[in-house]
């Protein structure tokens, strides 16, 4: 028999967090996340998503033991802006058990129901920065800290609960180019665009000198991510949290802040050697000798992340993407790096698949967000319809 608790004390939180840890103990493929990132994730005095979000945690156990996990995430301000009345299910995992499976989405949908959502989605976070998507295709390749595993019967597990597409990210591994001439073009490409749109690329050589450039990145991804599915506003709080999360991993060669003539930015494109292998080793702890392993990977690596993208809507396909990747390849080039990993990029974004073409690169995982239609069960006195998707 299958038992699911509402996650109430730091111990069980611990518990949630670290189970996919001992799910995929043996699997090569599966990544872990920041376990102190996580953690906080949760708690309501470090995350000021919790200003417009409720959410509940949950564990399921037989026997003793836990098999499974799920979250959900009741966002005001998505369902407002979008105008849904959807509960989003998170960082879900479970054993290959349908009735753990069917126990898990059960507490989500109830919850749901309580709170007058007529739909449940995801996996989706608390953000459009947090980790979203359930692995669809590309099991055999390794994952990223800031994206989810999964096994591949999660699949078949949700089709037979009753979810279907909504729609789908897809990632792309990109090789660096090796020939000169390709390089040539993007080079002069770059130049042209700096001098035609009076343009200029901040001179960053230390970690130090982002401070005064982090409101503006995330003002910028306020405004170009707007249109995409499922996004909500940052707040000036959720700006600090992930600038601080993320502000340690950069590295001046493989980013780039683009400004106009008043010094305003207008384009940026945010990467970092990947972590992957380092957070492997520490299962995403840091200490106590995590920061070692993750201060190595940042120094000498082959293989990039990139994280965040965006260009000012005004200046979208004059060319600005250019100056990034002009930018990034003689950092790629100087450091020895040889790929990189996307994030992953909505199936509909065309703008921002289409920068890639120039590189030789196979779209190697696609993700997805599942959608359900709960409807409001008849006692409970609730009428409303069906809310539109998101898109």
């Amino acid at each position: 028999m299958v038992e699911v608790k509402e996650v109430k004390t730091k111990r069980e939180l611990k518990k949630f967090v670290d189970f996919p840890n001992k799910l995929y103990a043996d699997c090569e493929q599966y990544i872990p996340p920041l376990f102190a990132d996580d953690l906080a994730d949760w708690n309501p005095k470090k995350n000021p998503a919790f200003e417009y979000c409720e959410a509940k945690c949950f564990l399921a156990y037989r026997e003793g033991e836990i098999v499974g996990r799920i979250a959900a995430i009741l966002n005001h301000r998505a369902n407002e802006k979008w105008n849904t009345k959807r509960m989003r299910f998170s960082q879900v995992d479970f054993i290959d058990d349908y009735e753990v499976s069917e126990a898990l989405f059960a507490a989500v949908e109830d919850f749901a129901r309580e709170k007058g959502c007529t739909e449940v989605h995801g996996p989706l976070g608390f953000c459009d920065l947090d980790r979203e998507g359930m692995l669809v295709e590309g099991f055999e390749h390794k994952s990223m800290f800031i994206t989810y595993y999964n096994h591949p019967y999660y699949i078949e597990h949700l089709a037979r609960l009753g979810y279907a597409k909504d729609i789908d990210w897809i990632e792309r591994r990109i090789e660096a180019p090796k020939d000169e001439k390709s390089v040539e073009i993007i080079s002069k490409t770059a130049d042209y665009v700096l001098k035609k749109l009076n343009l200029h690329i901040a001179d960053i050589r230390r970690q130090s000198q982002y401070g005064k450039y982090v409101m503006q990145v995330f003002r910028l991804v306020n405004l170009a991510y707007a249109p995409l599915y499922g996004t909500v506003e940052l707040s000036e709080r959720q700006i600090k949290r992930y600038a601080r999360k993320f502000g340690p991993l950069i590295n001046p060669k493989l980013t780039c802040f683009v400004m106009d003539e008043k010094n305003e930015m207008v384009a940026f494109g945010i990467a970092a050697p990947s972590m992957a292998d380092a957070l492997k080793k520490t299962r995403g702890r840091l200490f106590p000798l995590g920061w070692f392993y993750v201060l190595r990977a940042l120094h000498k690596n082959d293989t990039m992340d990139l994280f965040l993208i965006a260009v000012h809507p005004r200046l979208c396909g004059t060319g600005v993407n250019a100056i990034i990747i002009d930018h990034v390849l003689k950092g790629v080039r100087e450091m020895g790096i040889k790929y990189a990993e996307t994030g992953p990029m909505l199936e509909n974004n065309l703008p921002i698949q289409s920068q890639w073409k120039y590189f030789k690169s196979i779209q190697h995982k696609r993700r997805r967000c599942f959608i359900k239609n709960i409807g409001i069960k008849p006692d409970e006195g609730h009428n409303e319809p069906s809310s539109q998707k998101d898109d």
